[in-house]
């Protein structure tokens, strides 16, 4: 009975199960709903086929199916069918085609298909199957399709599957597989398409994978692989597609990938391949996508691609390619994506790319690109994505470009353009990107006279624009990231931001002539996430003095203006925020100490030259993951809050720095080694605090030495007492260490000779004493003047120590003193006895020393 693509609906008449004699069953594409009947089955003993595909069968697959023992032909896919597949189906010893695919199966492989040895064809694939591959697999030797690709399958393979000699089909795709591919694999075998693609195999490739030759479709992409490519694939010459990408695949590749005139579809990217490109890739004039992307390859760009005149995708970026860059580009028209970025290709830029009315992306960026930019664009009417940053290209750029109309992404950053922009600039009406950044464009920004722009991202930085805040942004309504820094902007920001924008996530201003006082309104922005307004000329209090509930921000830098009042409380909100600058400005008051609990994330913290007074809350100490302290020139006065030995990420040896979610380079100036520097990539390394030039007094805590993560501690200029903690040389990765101009006393500790990393040491104008520690790197600082107006001090680099001062000369004199003490009463005694016994003995001086007597008492008389 054939009742297939009649549109059917409703559930199965229940007169079927009547017709005893039925041999084939077919209403496959209709409508139908409800569970299979069990009973068709028993009641059809001579069922052949059953095709029920393609419907909207709910439930379980009736055990009962198994009894149907002359089945050759199964077809339940594309269904609603749950649970698990039934042992009773390895029964059906008959079958010959079994097809469950697109399901929502659940439960292993019954190991009960090993009974199945007249199955040619296997299909689970588009389900939710577990557990592994039962090893009866490799008793199904007539198999030549295994197709289990989509489900949640996991383990390694069982070497079992070599047995299957007939298999053609081989599709593993899409689960959790591991361990490596059974080396036999392949032996013997005419494999026509093998698929391991997304699973965690490793090890090598089977070499005698392509034994047979006959393979056509070949894809292994991400996995773990590694090894060198199987050499029987350059013998293949029937290969329409291999996918190779994101594994760990070495070896020339030029030995495996030559004569294929059949390849359509090559993607070896991101693994370490090696070798130089080959002129054979002449011969390949089928190709269409190739992709080469990531890898180690070598040798010069040959102009032999030329030749592939079927060529629509091109991918070679992030090699090590070098030579001048070809001008064949025109011999290819169906191109449609050309990237070559990330190489060493050099030479002037040619105007080829005109005739290349397919092209759709082009990517250069990053190579040694020299000469004018290209002045007619105006027949890549196709081209959407157009990228050639980080080059040497100089000069204007024409007019022509702005007939790229459907331009989405436009990326000339870092290249040496000058000149103004064209008038027609902002005809770009579908562009989202747009980074000039890193050039010398100079000039006002065009007028716009669009209605609206769908620019999400513009970035401008580091030209010679000038001009008042662009008016072009006021229609922008979808823009999320602005960058103007470095430019000569002035005026001010004006209060139409707020409503015009409000998606913007990134408002980076820095180093610009801005000036006035911002406006409230950009406290509103409840997507902002980075606000830069550094290095310009704002003054006034900022923002507003409410806490904003619907803080967004991770970043915020005001530093180098002219604000002023007391902290900013509209931060009081933003407790996502990350990193924290407002040095150098006016800011007064107290601390507030809302910061240790309001501010919970945050990773910098630089409030540096302002006019900031009072005592440091202790509550910092709950900043678990501040890594950057710099409190630097400012009127603070107390202690030093024991509690900063508390901070959990510099007491870590490398603190867990957390990426910010927005795409955008951090900078913050860091006083570092003596001089201020800007640290921009390397940011997450740097763990220190600066508290110099203030007013704080007492002893430097014992507990600041649990910082073992510190690079840098700057204590100067204070008026610190006490001594050294003994501890400091626990701090191991410390590379400065600055405790001058204070009132230390007492000895260096011997400990601070344990700093391998130290390189620069200031322990001057203290009251320090004794003798200056040794060791390997102190001996590298000969400085003196890091230990002077310190008038207790010896030792290397300052004078030698006199012998009776420093540790071990003291218990040298102590010993010398006490052995002259015992001499002096030796001697005393020995002198007694010589002189008075000799008087009590000898009458001659007996007499003498009586007479000296008498005439002592004779003057002592007289003179009364």
């Amino acid at each position: 009975m054939d009742l297939s693509m009649n549109q059917l609906t409703s559930v199965l008449p229940p007169g079927l199960a009547g017709m005893h004699q039925m041999c084939e069953f077919n209403i496959a594409s209709n409508r139908l709903v409800g569970r299979i009947p069990q009973v068709l089955f028993t009641d059809w003993p001579k069922l052949i086929s059953f095709q029920v595909q393609n419907n909207s069968f709910s439930g379980k697959i009736p055990p009962e199916l198994g009894k149907a023992t002359k089945l050759k032909f199964l077809y339940l896919f594309s269904n609603n069918l749950v649970g698990s597949i039934p042992a009773e189906l390895g029964e059906l010893v008959s079958l010959e085609q079994l097809d469950l695919s697109v399901n929502s199966l659940t439960g292993p492989i019954p190991s009960s298909f090993g009974n199945l040895k007249q199955l040619m064809r296997l299909a689970l694939f588009f389900n939710q199957l577990t557990g592994t591959i039962p090893l009866e697999i490799g008793n199904m030797t007539a198999l030549q399709v295994l197709d289990l690709n989509t489900n949640s399958l996991e383990g390694e393979l069982p070497g079992t599957i070599t047995s299957l000699r007939n298999l053609q089909y081989l599709a593993l795709f899409d689960n959790y597989f591991n361990g490596t591919i059974p080396p036999d694999l392949g032996k013997g075998l005419s494999l026509t398409d093998v698929s391991f693609a997304n699973n965690s195999f490793s090890g090598e490739l089977p070499q005698r994978l392509c034994d047979g030759l006959a393979l056509q479709n070949f894809t292994a992409n991400h996995n773990n692989f590694s090894g060198s490519l199987p050499s029987c694939l350059k013998n293949c010459t029937g290969l329409f597609q291999v996918r190779l990408e994101g594994n760990q695949f070495t070896g020339d590749i030029s030995e495996v990938f030559g004569v294929h005139p059949s390849l359509h579809y090559l993607d070896v990217s991101g693994n370490q391949l090696t070798g130089k490109l080959s002129s054979d890739w002449s011969q390949c004039t089928s190709v269409t996508y190739l992709f080469m992307n990531d890898n180690q390859i070598s040798g010069n760009v040959h102009a032999t691609f030329s030749g592939l005149t079927s060529l629509q995708y091109l991918n070679l970026s992030n090699n090590q390619l070098a030579g001048k860059f070809p001008s064949v580009w025109s011999r290819c028209p169906s191109l449609a994506l050309l990237k070559r970025n990330g190489n060493r290709i050099s030479g002037n830029i040619h105007e080829t790319f005109c005739g290349l009315t397919s092209l759709q992306e082009l990517d250069l960026s990053n190579n040694q690109l020299t000469g004018k930019f290209p002045s007619d664009w105006s027949q890549c009417t196709s081209l959407t994505l157009l990228k050639m940053n980080g080059n040497r290209i100089s000069g204007n750029i024409h007019e022509t470009l702005c007939r790229l109309t459907s331009l989405r992404v436009l990326d000339l950053s870092n290249n040496q353009f000058t000149g103004e922009l064209p008038s027609c600039w902002w005809e770009f009406k579908h562009m989202i990107a747009m980074d000039l950044s890193n050039n010398s464009f100079s000039g006002e920004l065009p007028i716009s006279t669009s209605l609206g722009l769908e620019l999400q991202s513009l970035r401008l930085a580091n030209n010679n624009f000038l001009g008042v805040f662009p008016s072009v942004i006021e229609t922008c309504g979808f823009l999320s990231i602005l960058d103007l820094g470095s430019n000569m902007f002035f005026g001010d920001i004006p209060s139409w931001v707020e409503t015009s924008v409000p998606f913007l996530a990134v408002l980076s201003l820095p180093s610009n002539n801005f000036s006035g006082v911002v406006p409230p309104e950009l406290s509103q922005l409840s997507y902002l996430q980075v606000l830069d307004l550094s290095s310009n000329s704002f003054s006034g209090e900022i923002l507003t003095t409410v806490a904003n509930q619907n803080c967004s921000l991770e970043s915020v830098h005001l530093a180098g203006n002219g604000f002023a009042g007391t902290f900013p409380r509209f931060l009081q909100g933003c407790n996502s925020l990350a990193t924290l600058d407002i040095g150098n400005n006016q800011f007064f008051g107290g601390i507030p100490t809302w910061i240790g609990s309001h501010l919970p994330l945050l990773q910098i913290l630089r409030l540096r030259s302002n006019n900031f007074t009072g005592e440091i809350p202790p509550e910092f100490s709950r900043l678990s993951h501040l890594q950057l302290l710099d409190m630097a020139n400012n009127s603070l006065t107390g202690s030093i809050p024991v509690a900063f030995g508390n901070f959990t990420s510099m007491r870590l040896n490398l603190p867990p720095w957390v990426e910010p979610s927005w795409n955008f380079q951090l900078s913050v100036n860091i006083s570092w080694k003596g001089c201020e520097q800007t640290f921009k990539d390397g940011i997450g390394l740097i763990t220190g605090i600066d508290l110099s030039c203030n007013l704080l007094a007492e002893n430097i805590p014992d507990e600041l030495t649990h910082l073992i993560g510190l690079r840098f501690l700057n204590l100067s200029i204070n008026d610190l007492s006490g001594s050294i903690p003994e501890r400091i040389g626990s701090l191991e990765l410390l590379e400065f260490l600055d405790l001058s101009c204070n009132e230390l006393s007492g000895l260096i500790p011997p400990s601070i000779s344990d700093l391998p990393s130290l390189s620069m040491l200031n322990l001057s104008n203290n009251c320090l004493e004794g003798h200056i520690p040794t060791g390997n790197q102190l001996q590298t600082l000969a400085d003196p003047s890091i230990y002077g107006n310190n008038q207790g001090l010896c030792g290397f680099p300052l004078s030698v120590c006199e012998p009776t001062l420093g540790e071990g000369a003291e218990g040298h004199t102590k010993l010398r003193d006490l052995g002259l003490c015992y001499s002096v009463i030796l001697g005393t005694v020995f002198g007694f006895w010589l002189w008075f016994g000799a008087l009590f003995f000898l009458e001659q001086w007996k007499f003498c020393f009586l007479r000296f007597v008498d005439g002592l008492e004779m003057k002592i008389v007289v003179r009364r």
